[in-house]
């Protein structure tokens, strides 16, 4: 039997050959790649959340991985329909979003591994969404570092893209390179399983399933096309020429320049080098230079064109993006949210982003006008009022009555993550200053908390939790809530301390981080040794799973030895035998543990 990093190995590498793959299924009868899968996705905040069954994480074993791969023989596995539930978007609306079961979890992420293997080396390099090494950081700064120049932004955004994918498209789009009837049955299975809504099934007869583990890939694999449309289409249709023509006025100044040089007459030969500098060295207005850009996160791309007054132009590539998407993929470009915008003259918003084209003829650096063309990455001003918005009560900063019961650890942890999340990631741009409004809000807010829960004033909370902390920029202030512990290092929360400086190669963690082939998770050890750590037996042992340690109860005489197992060990999972773990659910004493 091959191990899990063979496979993907051997997948990985016809990819980037481009070679079809043959009897992909058959790798479903590994076990090694459901050890693989479940090494990353059962510390997932979902494993314990139940789909239509009650089936979660909890439980699992090496017997439900037979189980699985049994019905795979026989083709008889069959993807549940996900229970849906609706979570609130931006904008007021909701999004649907589908809960499967953990065995469907489980598979999905077995379909993810083989198809991202073998697809992932022919992924185009302007897309960054749902890939490994790759976010919104490095499609921003991608625009920011090569896009100079650009005159016109087209902002192009798919009407529900996910959820409008064909399923006939997308399986002859799969078909193209995988030759195998069996896997293709598989994920036309997963994509028409359907859905669970107030006990009621929704059929699925488009899309991709909104929370689904394989959705990601895809959908990645359905808008590659996009991808090769406008690279090889569009892109070398709107480039032209290898560099702007001459301005005729700056070569006139230029030779005017260097024959006052040959006369000595210094004073014309400034009087001239002053004027050349408020000059472009080049033809803006050059007919014969075009170049066209093109970035990609998930369903929102953004392009850039580069031509002198080139909207009719602008207008005509916009046209044939939305004639491509719905004849070849059957999808609809947002009408209110495709947008053509003069680089110069406004902004366009890109992954949260203004990105705008700078042009300051005052500003020189070494005798040139260094900021003009260069891309700017700005943070929306509405952004910074949306998220402040939370912490305002009558446009002043208000407490929070929701945090007041909780611990001082408990109150500046929760300040400080959202703060520290929304810092980091706008740390790109070119006025991330700009948050010292949030910042301010947030700490007014957060300490009018701490005064209310200690009957205090905001002052003397300032005075208690104000602390110094070292960073790359020097000593900054904040404010730290401590929880001291014996032996161990204190729990520490931190609000603020975090320089408001751009930051160019700033990196955001993504959803999806990167992985390495094979990860030897400990949790995988711990099963394949197949010892319960309660009781010693050794075979058809499972794991027991908890949503978090505070499940776990308060520690004393009464906890149960199991409990007290995972407190000390710090572990939200116990590998068990199957009366040991009936023990756990039902409240009976267990035997001690093994030493």
């Amino acid at each position: 039997m091959q191990s899990a990093a063979t496979v993907l190995g051997v997948l990985r590498e016809r990819g980037r050959r481009g070679l079809p793959v043959n009897e992909l299924y058959r790798q479903l009868f590994n076990p090694q790649l459901y050890l693989l899968a479940y090494g990353r996705i059962y510390a997932n905040h979902g494993a314990m959340t139940p789909g239509v069954t009650q089936e979660t994480v909890d439980g699992m074993s090496q017997a439900k991985i037979g189980r699985i791969i049994e019905a795979m023989r026989h083709e008889r596995y069959r993807f549940r329909p996900v229970r849906r539930v609706h979570i609130p978007k931006s904008s007021g609306k909701t999004r649907p979003l589908g809960l499967p079961t953990w065995s469907d979890k489980l598979v999905g992420e077995v379909v993810r591994l083989l198809l991202e293997a073998y697809y992932e080396p022919t992924f185009s390099d302007r897309s960054h969404g749902f890939r490994p090494g790759r976010g919104c950081h490095t499609a921003l700064r991608e625009i920011a570092n090569t896009w100079t120049g650009t005159a016109w932004f087209i902002e192009a955004d798919i009407a529900d893209c996910f959820g409008s994918l064909d399923h006939d498209l997308m399986i002859k789009i799969l078909s193209e390179k995988i030759h195998d009837n069996r896997f293709l049955r598989l994920v036309r299975n997963m994509l028409t399983a359907g859905y669970l809504e107030d006990w009621k099934w929704g059929a699925t007869l488009s899309g991709a399933p909104q929370g689904g583990v394989a959705s990601p890939i895809l959908s990645s694999i359905y808008l590659r096309k996009l991808d090769q449309f406008v690279e090889t289409v569009l892109i070398p249709e709107y480039t032209r020429g290898d560099r702007r023509a001459r301005n005729p006025a700056y070569l006139d100044l230029q030779n005017r320049l260097a024959k006052a040089r040959r006369r000595g007459d210094r004073a014309q030969a400034r009087a001239l080098r002053r004027h050349m500098v408020s000059l472009p060295s080049s033809d803006p207005d050059d007919p014969g230079y075009r170049r066209l850009r093109y970035c990609r996160y998930a369903d929102d791309h953004l392009l850039g064109f580069t031509g002198p007054k080139a909207e009719a132009e602008a207008e005509e590539i916009k046209q044939r993006l939305a004639t491509f998407l719905r004849d070849e993929l059957k999808l609809e470009l947002s009408q209110d949210k495709t947008l053509i915008t003069h680089a110069r003259t406004g902004a366009a918003r890109f992954l949260g982003y203004e990105i705008i084209v700078q042009h300051n003829s005052r500003k020189t650096t070494r005798r040139r006008r260094t900021v003009n063309g260069q891309v700017a990455l700005r943070v929306p001003l509405d952004v910074i009022k949306a998220k402040s918005a939370p912490y305002l009560q009558h446009g002043k900063p208000a407490k929070q009555k929701a945090l007041t019961d909780g611990s001082d650890h408990t109150i500046v942890a929760t300040y400080g993550a959202i703060y520290r999340g929304i810092v980091q990631y706008y740390l790109l741009a070119g006025d991330v200053h700009r948050l010292h409004r949030l910042r301010w809000v947030m700490e007014t807010s957060m300490l009018k908390t701490l005064a209310g829960k200690h009957r205090s004033s905001v002052s003397k909370m300032a005075a208690r939790f104000k602390a110094k902390v070292q960073t790359p920029q020097g000593i900054r202030t904040c404010f730290e809530a401590r929880i001291e512990r014996d032996g161990r290092q204190p729990l520490v929360a931190r609000f603020g301390g975090l320089p408001l400086h751009r930051q160019r190669s700033a990196a955001v963690t993504d959803r999806q981080p990167i992985r390495v082939d094979y990860p030897h998770k400990e949790i995988v050890q711990r099963l394949l040794a197949d010892t319960c750590e309660i009781c010693g037996q050794t075979g058809e042992v499972q794991v027991h799973h908890i949503r978090k340690l505070a499940d776990l109860g308060i520690p004393g005489p009464l906890q149960p030895h199991w409990a007290k197992a995972m407190a000390n060990k710090r572990r939200k999972s116990l590998v068990v035998c199957t009366a040991c773990h009936g023990h756990i659910h039902t409240g009976q004493p267990a035997l001690p543990l093994t030493q």
